[in-house]
């Protein structure tokens, strides 16, 4: 296999290169990617430089082919002057010059065959080196939109493991919240606060029950002394006066 049938080769099987297949067998599809970018990167290298060294070699040997029609274009031309030239002499009875005129035109006749020769075997040659070049310069083209697929793809996959990573971190801390709630505490808190406010409401109660108490014995004393103070008098031989006044018939 010549260089440039592996050149072809590699170029068309990275080229139809089917990525999706490629991730799906993958088992860290970004880092697969990162590689077939790497992959890429240096055959598209590769390839320019195969490919700049055969447009290099197809522009020498055109080069060449165009000497070659130059030069059978000027052979013919000389010739075509010697044959003249050789008519003239012969035409004058000069038949020495004649001939070495001739010779001179069998000469150039030579040149000019041997050029045709080249140009003849150079063209086909030249023909099948330029449609390579096509062939490469399109590979070439297909492989750097292959890997402006890949990066596009690569930086998808990057941003979408990103949110994913994300979204697993948000919806991690909503368990927690949700398994630690938060309002729990506040709940307990409150049912405390309630309770000791109960408690002052009772202790409130106790002691407004504790002043009627009080009141309750004052006035069970004013009437002790009420009593006593009447018993007093009945010994003194005087009835105590009611403390009450009569009502007015009607």
């Amino acid at each position: 296999m010549t260089q440039k049938q592996s050149i072809l080769g590699r170029i068309g099987q990275l080229a139809k290169a089917n990525i999706n297949a490629l991730l799906d067998r993958a088992e860290d599809p970004q880092k697969m990617l990162d590689q077939l970018v790497r992959d890429y990167t240096n055959s598209i290298a590769e390839a320019e430089q195969a490919i700049a060294q055969t447009i290099g070699n197809l522009r020498l040997a055109e080069q060449d082919y165009n000497e070659d029609v130059s030069a059978a274009s000027e052979w013919g031309t000389k010739a075509l002057a010697a044959s003249r030239k050789a008519d003239e002499y012969r035409a004058g009875g000069n038949a020495v010059e004649a001939d070495k005129f001739d010779r001179l035109a069998k000469v150039a006749l030579r040149k000019q065959l041997d050029a045709e020769s080249e140009v003849k075997t150079a063209q086909p040659m030249i023909e099948q080196q330029r449609v390579t070049v096509e062939k490469l310069k399109t590979g070439l083209a297909a492989m750097k939109d292959k890997l402006g697929e890949l990066k596009s793809r690569r930086d998808q996959l990057v941003a979408r493991q990103k949110a994913a990573q994300a979204q697993q971190t948000v919806q991690g801390a909503i368990s927690s919240i949700n398994v630690l709630d938060p309002t729990s505490e506040l709940a307990r808190y409150e049912e405390t606060v309630r309770r000791e406010e109960a408690m002052a409401m009772g202790q409130a109660e106790v002691a407004a029950a504790s002043l009627d108490s009080q009141f309750a014995e004052l006035e069970a004393s004013d009437k002790d002394i009420e009593l006593e103070a009447r018993l007093a008098a009945l010994k003194a031989g005087s009835a105590p006066a009611p403390q009450i006044s009569p009502t007015d018939p009607a």
